[in-house]
């Protein structure tokens, strides 16, 4: 008896000890990632599964080399930018950062919207995507952090359904492990814009600026200021670790779960998140579909705060304003109405006619241009002495980073070359 009680006293504490990584590893599978993820499946099978053995030492590190810039300067990714770097650096990465961050809130706003109306058909999807919209600022005004915290890290566990879909279903696991373990990449065009989303959507931007500034917030909150220690950085290694772990892990189950039920259906092409939510539902059956929904405006409530907290920690940071989650409305005015103003633009992409599908693609393109710059730019921050005293980065961090900054660069460059050549 006393032994199980210790374990379960390990795993609470291991849970209390989780941080912003797993917030973000989570943000990260929001529903322009699950689309992209489903497309992938239903369009190329389990061929896609690989990437994320490969994506996640390329997401583990990247982050923790902004969390660590957050937690030794206690400024976000562009506080530090516009200290030490030449103003023209912060617009550039402030004009590609914001149109992207914009349309990944619109096409995750819509993408839950029109789950909302899958799950309650009688209501039309536009209400479902103002009623979230209004709950997600509600909830991000009035709460302070630590319970947007708390909230968003329960919130995770919702994530948990997609482990469960793929089992209701017969799997082939010889397929499925060669699939994990051997690449496959095919030289066509439609091919490789899915494998570069993957990557747009797995190594997004918004999150480095999260990650940073995230951690400056929890450093608030700590009893006393503490010594950015060995200690400490490993402790914060670890909780990206477990974050980056657990976003590879569904985005794994959800190229999985669409391979095989709606590939082998000869279901190829999904446009919408709702397209791959209700695909399963004669094929898997209702349970399959009720799950995937779930997951999807799950995944959005944890995302949405995190894109629109990024962009608002970019503007108010690049202007001195005051900013923080910890604040109270009336403490960081223009932090909370940069928030709100992200939130109706996005809102507002579903009325233009730019389809979510659309806006998915050209975040992943604006992604995967803007991804390639900031990692150089992290890289450069976390080796340079003057900012980062001796909490520099390792050798092994740095060939990491720099594997990161060339497979996003060589995607980018073909994504355009293909694009519009």
């Amino acid at each position: 008896m006393h032994h199980k009680k210790s374990s379960s006293q390990k795993l609470v504490g291991l849970w209390k000890k989780l941080g912003p990584g797993l917030v973000t590893g989570a943000s990260d599978d929001d529903p322009s990632g699950i689309a992209t993820y489903s497309q992938a499946g239903a369009a190329y099978g389990l061929s896609t599964l690989w990437t994320s053995i490969v994506a996640f030492p390329l997401m583990a590190i990247i982050q923790q080399m902004c969390a660590r810039i957050g937690l030794v300067t206690s400024q976000g990714l562009t506080g530090t930018l516009k200290k030490h770097y030449p103003k023209p650096v912060l617009y550039v990465m402030l004009l590609f950062s914001f149109p992207a961050i914009v349309m990944n809130i619109g096409a995750d706003i819509a993408g839950m919207g029109a789950v909302g109306n899958l799950l309650f058909p009688a209501v039309d999807a536009t209400y479902f995507s103002v009623l979230f919209t209004i709950i997600l600022l509600v909830l991000i005004i009035y709460l302070p952090y630590q319970k947007i915290a708390a909230a968003l890290k329960y919130l995770c566990i919702v994530m948990l359904v997609y482990f469960i879909v793929p089992f209701l279903y017969k799997q082939d696991f010889g397929e499925i492990l060669k699939s994990t373990f051997i690449p496959t990449i095919k030289f066509d065009k439609d091919f490789i814009a899915i494998l570069v989303g993957i990557l747009g959507t797995t190594i997004s931007p918004y999150l480095f600026f999260w990650q940073a500034s995230v951690e400056v917030e929890e450093m608030k909150h700590r009893k006393k200021h503490l010594v950015v220690d060995k200690r400490l950085v490993h402790a914060m290694n670890r909780d990206v670790d477990l974050g980056m772990s657990f976003s590879g892990f569904v985005m794994y189950f959800i190229i999985l779960t669409t391979g095989t039920v709606l590939f082998k259906e000869g279901i190829h092409q999904i446009d919408t998140v709702e397209q791959a939510a209700s695909a399963l539902k004669p094929l898997a059956g209702d349970l399959a579909y009720l799950l995937f929904s779930i997951g999807v405006i799950g995944t959005g409530l944890i995302a949405i705060p995190v894109l629109s907290g990024s962009i608002s920690y970019i503007i108010t940071e690049t202007f001195g304003w005051e900013e923080g989650l910890d604040k109270k409305f009336h403490e960081a005015k223009a932090f909370y109405i940069i928030i709100a103003i992200s939130l109706i633009l996005g809102l507002s992409l579903n009325y233009v006619g730019i389809s979510p599908v659309k806006a998915l693609i050209y975040t992943a393109i604006l992604y995967g241009i803007t991804a390639p710059v900031l990692i150089a730019i992290i890289l450069h921050i976390s080796n340079n002495k003057e900012i980062m005293g001796e909490n520099v980065n390792n050798r092994t961090e740095n060939i990491v980073g720099f594997i990161a900054l060339a497979i996003m660069a060589i995607s980018a460059g073909t994504l355009l070359y293909l694009q519009f050549a």
